[in-house]
């Protein structure tokens, strides 16, 4: 009895430990499962998360060009307009002598203009002037040496004196000094040129022939490439040669002009007059 108890326990033994392997292959079936069926999972999510992903970015993209910040139109450098060109010389009748430093845009009244900048730096100042401009001011180029040459020769003519009014000659010179025209400045410094032998002029005949000296000094200086005051050394060589008028005509005319006489009668032909 002893032996088959003993017999019976050997075997419920076996039958217990080879029930557990079943039961392990079992558990370890269950957990593979559940791995595989996250996984599955995992692959069914993933390209819901990929598919999302680019509509992300394509509304990134959308929304970057919108928010970007509008680009600066760069100005457009200037070099020549209406002839002229930047870094010229060149006569602005109302200054003289002066030189192109920049051709610029500028919105002014709600209109864009072009404008050339010109400085004159005997002056210190700067103007500027709209290009459309140019002919009705006056502004032109720099004399041609021939033309120089012209008013140099007009120097070493015979001053023209009108017996008129100061008053109304002095409104010449100015017109003739303001237009410009460099035979017309050298006709002023001729008239209005005294030398040390003749009566000195008044505050304002100086005043005038020192602005028709600078201009017609200025001009000469930068076609000739020399300073001032090689030019103005020219200018009153020049003048040095013209025949000049004595003292005695000089008082006449003064006495003329104290009269108030309007005769439009030329300096030479008084000159003449008391020559003879």
């Amino acid at each position: 009895m002893k032996d088959a108890k003993k017999a019976a326990a050997a075997k419920s033994s076996k039958n217990k430990r080879s029930a557990m392997p079943n039961k392990t292959a079992k558990t370890v079936a269950k957990a593979t499962g559940s791995k595989a069926n996250a996984s599955k999972v995992v692959a069914k999510t993933a390209p819901k998360t990929a598919a999302v992903a680019p509509k992300t970015s394509a509304v990134k993209a959308a929304v970057k060009p919108a928010a970007a910040a509008p680009r600066v139109e760069e100005k457009k450098v200037l070099t020549q307009r209406q002839g002229f060109k930047t870094n010229e010389f060149v006569v602005y009748p109302a200054h003289g002598v002066g030189q192109i430093l920049a051709i610029e845009e500028q919105e002014i009244a709600g209109a864009r203009l072009e404008l050339f900048v010109i400085n004159f730096m005997k002056d210190k100042m700067t103007l500027r002037v709209p290009t459309a401009k140019v002919a009705n001011v006056g502004m032109r180029k720099l004399s041609e040496p021939a033309l120089v040459k012209r008013a140099l020769e007009t120097l070493k003519g015979r001053a023209r004196v009108k017996r008129t009014m100061w008053s109304r000659r002095a409104q010449e010179y100015e017109a003739k000094i303001n237009s410009g025209d460099i035979v017309a400045i050298a006709e002023v410094v001729r008239d209005l040129y005294r030398s040390e032998s003749q009566p000195e002029q008044s505050y304002s005949e100086r005043q005038l022939y020192e602005a028709a000296l600078d201009r017609l000094s200025r001009e000469i200086a930068v076609v000739q490439h020399s300073t001032e005051t090689e030019a103005v050394k020219e200018i009153e060589s020049q003048l040095a040669k013209s025949p000049r008028r004595g003292a005695k005509s000089e008082d006449a005319v003064a006495e003329g002009d104290a009269e108030g006489d309007d005769a439009d009668t030329e300096g030479d032909a008084a000159v003449e007059d008391e020559a003879a």
